[in-house]
């Protein structure tokens, strides 16, 4: 099943993995703590402005994870001492889903320690609710956040679990791990 981009968050551990049928040739890069997703070499030019984004943000005591431009303004109202709710839900309303030709939703959480949010925006709806247990939402097919069994427990194994889920088209991952001692990144670009 092609269920697109998507978010999996629980307290202490969030991942994101692009999926795409029409822009595989992406990875994601450290950019100094922010990861972001862009080109690789191989790829064809493009003014597509869905495809390059940081997409892992240090935020708070915590991270910000996401599919697109909004993960640098939910970061940055988290910086700014917003509730994790507040900070997904403006800026989700404020950018609206993708205006592409599949409406494609947007989708983010905010992962800390003790606690974890996620949020989505798309045509319909805007969901944003606080989580327990790991949760996943996606760009298509899986659009509203469910309960999702994903059992790593570092950023290196979750990065790997989520570009290795049995979903159609992986293009890279990334993943945080969230302790009181602060934050551990991973990256998977799978073969490049």
């Amino acid at each position: 099943m092609y269920i697109g981009r998507f978010v999996v968050v629980g307290p202490g551990l969030g991942a994101y993995r692009v999926s795409s049928r029409s822009f595989p040739n992406r990875r994601i890069v450290d950019r100094a703590g922010t990861l972001t997703v862009g080109p690789t070499d191989a790829a064809e030019e493009t003014d597509n402005p869905y495809v390059s984004y940081n997409c892992l943000r240090p935020a708070g005591d915590g991270v910000v994870l996401g599919n697109g431009s909004h993960v640098d303004p939910v970061a940055e109202k988290v910086d700014m001492g917003y509730p994790a709710r507040d900070a997904l839900a403006l800026a989700l309303l404020a950018l609206d889903f993708e205006k592409d030709d599949y409406d494609t939703p947007r989708v983010a959480g905010v992962v800390t320690a003790e606690t974890a949010f996620v949020g989505t925006v798309r045509r319909d709806a805007l969901l944003v609710e606080e989580v327990d247990e790991p949760t996943l939402v996606a760009t298509y097919e899986e659009d509203s956040p469910r309960a999702f069994e994903f059992g790593s427990t570092t950023a290196d194994a979750a990065a790997r679990e989520a570009y290795d889920l049995d979903f159609e088209h992986p293009v890279c991952a990334a993943a945080a791990r969230v302790t009181e001692d602060g934050v551990e990144t991973a990256i998977e670009n799978g073969e490049e």
